[in-house]
């Protein structure tokens, strides 16, 4: 799914690393290769990123924003296994598990690598955590849903899968406007 992986590296810069994702634990250990890290992020240097975000998790395994780093910034580099960027934003949410962003940038990947159900899932979760913001992850998922989905699914994709994906994508459409069906027939 190189294809697939290649969308999700271009979206990266939609999602630089921020101060109001730093661990209320503070970065002991690796806050200056973190710093140097969102400095390369911040210049579009994916390679200077990395190196000091793998360097961060090196010195300090227990930081969060150092994995998420590593991370966001091997979605710049063709050449890191989408696998291994899924693992690392995985090791981000086990140490620190109440982050939205850290779900809703697995769940973005995974709708790019066609892993629908578990970008389904981490949607959810980011929905949970951040009740602000649900709207817009419930949305998200909706749109990408019913776009990439028929793509994935096209050798199965026969009349009842395609309404099966718009079914599901309307679901989610009305629950981030927090209308039901009924309402939503009125209106129409």
């Amino acid at each position: 799914m190189t294809g697939a992986l290649a969308v999700a590296r271009e979206t990266v810069t939609g999602r630089l690393l921020m101060p109001s994702v730093a661990s209320p634990r503070g970065m002991a250990g690796g806050e200056d290769e973190i710093a140097a890290g969102e400095a390369a992020l911040g210049k579009l240097d994916y390679d200077a990123a990395f190196k000091h975000f793998d360097k961060a998790t090196k010195l300090d395994a227990k930081n969060a924003i150092a994995f998420f780093g590593k991370a966001e910034s091997a979605l710049g580099i063709p050449t890191v296994e989408a696998d291994d960027i899924v693992g690392w934003y995985r090791k981000a949410i086990e140490l620190e598990p109440d982050n939205a962003q850290f779900h809703e940038a697995i769940a973005s990947l995974c709708m790019d690598l066609g892993r629908f159900n578990e970008a389904e899932q981490a949607y959810n979760k980011a929905a949970e955590l951040d009740k602000d913001n649900a709207p817009f992850y419930y949305s998200e998922f909706a749109v990408h849903y019913r776009t990439k989905a028929p793509v994935v699914m096209e050798q199965f994709l026969d009349d009842k899968t395609k309404d099966m994906i718009a079914q599901k994508s309307l679901n989610y459409l009305l629950k981030a406007l927090s209308m039901d069906r009924e309402e939503a027939k009125r209106l129409l």
